[in-house]
């Protein structure tokens, strides 16, 4: 009598195979992503302006979910940077370029800089370009006085995330570096053309003082948030550091970016962006389909997620301890200020 034979057990799919699946876009949900974020975005403009009329509280209540939109927009310029949005590389550059001006972002200078990001990310010995700087106890130790005083400063969370965060979109996108090429230097020039026109046209139609008066709350907020996001998906106590022999793309993705797990709401509006894991592992699996890929494999799911309650420890932390292996904060490895 013969016995049906015994199934071989399947093999669990590597990431590598499960990314595969998720790594194009979907131009339905694109346009769709497109619709649903700069429509709204408008109207809360739109809404802002004759709010003025009204109460200026009024206006810079409606500047919350306006920031939302902007940091929404700013998601579909990231992937456009990644070539992940759209299925031509020039639909994702041409969308890139305006959702860069609406979002005061040079879209081939950021493209490039954030691409080194991708490359370097957990990097003890690549460090600086594209990333929030981090310096080790031991470097740290190193300094002088005055500039162990600009470190602190630097890494202060009440200016990283206020005046900091402003002034990367206010002024530091203004500025093309001699070190980038033509391209990169030609996006910084038109994205100020861009928004200098934009400026003079609202100068003519609702007056200068009313385009401040709206643009500037939402664009605080906005980078407010923005840089808090960035920050978190690489600053916490346990994140993945490593010296380049030992460096490794998957524990640099897997280990040393955050499964930053928001509210559904907050999740909708930073496009996904807390499944930073899964984004490492593969920049050109678009946003939408992020959490999908995620709960495809169990693999992924092994990543502890990290609470908006839980992330708030991490504005503590300031140097990664190479003994410890682990981000640490000033005074639980040396005292704060130490100016000798």
């Amino acid at each position: 009598m013969e016995t049906a034979a015994t199934p071989a057990p399947q093999t669990p799919p590597t990431w590598q195979t499960t990314v595969a699946k998720f790594a194009q876009a979907d131009l339905k949900q694109s346009w769709w992503q497109v619709i649903n974020t700069l429509v709204p975005y408008a109207l809360c403009w739109v809404a802002m302006v004759y709010s003025l009329k009204v109460s200026y509280w009024l206006t810079l209540l409606l500047a919350i979910p306006a920031a939302g939109f902007m940091v929404r927009t700013f998601i579909i310029f990231h992937d456009c940077g990644h070539g992940s949005f759209f299925k031509t590389q020039r639909a994702n550059d041409i969308l890139g370029i305006i959702t860069g001006i609406l979002t005061f972002t040079p879209y081939y200078r950021w493209r490039h800089h954030h691409a080194v990001h991708h490359a370097t990310a957990g990097n003890l010995d690549r460090r600086g370009t594209g990333d929030v700087y981090t310096m080790t106890v031991a470097e740290y130790r190193a300094l002088p006085p005055f500039k162990k005083f600009l470190y602190q400063m630097m890494r202060q969370p009440l200016l990283m995330f206020t005046v900091g965060s402003t002034a990367i979109f206010l002024i530091a996108h203004r500025f093309a570096y001699k070190t980038t090429n033509k391209r990169e230097r030609h996006s910084v020039y038109w994205t100020n053309v861009a928004l200098l026109g934009i400026f003079i046209l609202a100068a003519l139609t609702i007056g200068w003082q009313a385009y401040l008066l709206i643009q500037l709350p939402i664009l605080i907020l906005g980078a407010t948030v923005g840089v808090w996001l960035f920050y978190v998906q690489h600053q916490y106590e346990d994140v993945y550091w490593e010296r380049t022999p030992n460096w490794s793309f998957e524990a640099a993705a897997l280990q040393g970016s955050s499964f930053y797990k928001l509210p559904k709401l907050l999740q909708w509006f930073t496009g996904n962006i807390g499944f930073h894991h899964i984004h490492h592992l593969c920049p050109r699996i678009p946003n939408y389909k992020l959490e999908s890929c995620h709960n495809d494999n169990p693999l992924f799911q092994q990543v502890e997620p990290l609470t908006l309650l839980g992330s708030l420890r991490s504005l503590s932390l300031r140097l990664w301890n190479e003994d410890k292996r682990s981000l640490v904060s000033f005074e639980s490895d040396i005292t704060f200020v130490d100016f000798r």
